[in-house]
């Protein structure tokens, strides 16, 4: 949420020592804060037989501060950006339970919860957004526009290419399970797991 109108995606991520020294990089090459820091509880759904994963596809329902949206996403293309189809709707907070049930009415199931506060960050006229994502595996930066935006971007904020990540927040999650010999669950904040 928060970015121009269009049904393709394209971003990558970069992995950041820490939040502060993320925002004060962003500062220092003229980023300003274009949507205040906010909790992205974000859920996917998918069928029993897990046909959307399957097929490298995704059904997001996004619950962030007083608003909400509904996105699929297609399956990504090969390359070091991830580009894919985005289509979302924006929705007011209120109807995100309602969206739900209909969900589940159509045989479709939370497969995975993910959470992460969100800044927004932008520099004028230009096309791309930064995000700044607190997950509880770690900060990322994610840069998404234009391929030539995001790779000059980049390079300005001292990242080479071969530290681009196109894996999202599940496959991260997973792989951090993996090295800590931990059994996956919901990638949710201490205060947000139930049971």
């Amino acid at each position: 949420m928060g970015k121009a109108v269009t049904d393709r995606e394209v971003e990558i991520k970069l992995a950041v020592p820490g939040a502060g020294w993320a925002r004060r990089l962003l500062a220092r090459h003229g980023f300003l804060v274009v949507r205040r820091r906010v909790l992205q509880d974000d859920v996917i759904f998918d069928d029993a037989q897990g046909t959307l994963a399957g097929a490298g596809a995704l059904l997001r329902l996004r619950r962030s501060g007083h608003a909400a949206a509904l996105t699929y996403k297609g399956p990504a293309a090969q390359g070091r950006h991830k580009e894919r189809e985005e289509l979302e709707i924006a929705l007011h907070l209120a109807q995100a339970d309602r969206i739900e049930q209909i969900l589940r009415r159509l045989g479709y199931r939370p497969a995975f919860r993910y959470q992460k506060y969100r800044t927004e960050f932008a520099r004028p006229a230009e096309r791309g957004v930064v995000a700044l994502d607190e997950t509880p595996i770690g900060p990322y930066m994610e840069l998404e526009g234009p391929r030539a935006w995001i790779d000059r971007t980049a390079r300005e904020l001292g990242f080479p290419g071969e530290q681009y990540i196109t894996a999202t927040y599940a496959e991260l999650y997973y792989a951090e399970c993996r090295r800590r010999g931990r059994r996956p669950r919901d990638m949710v904040f201490p205060a947000s797991r139930k049971g």
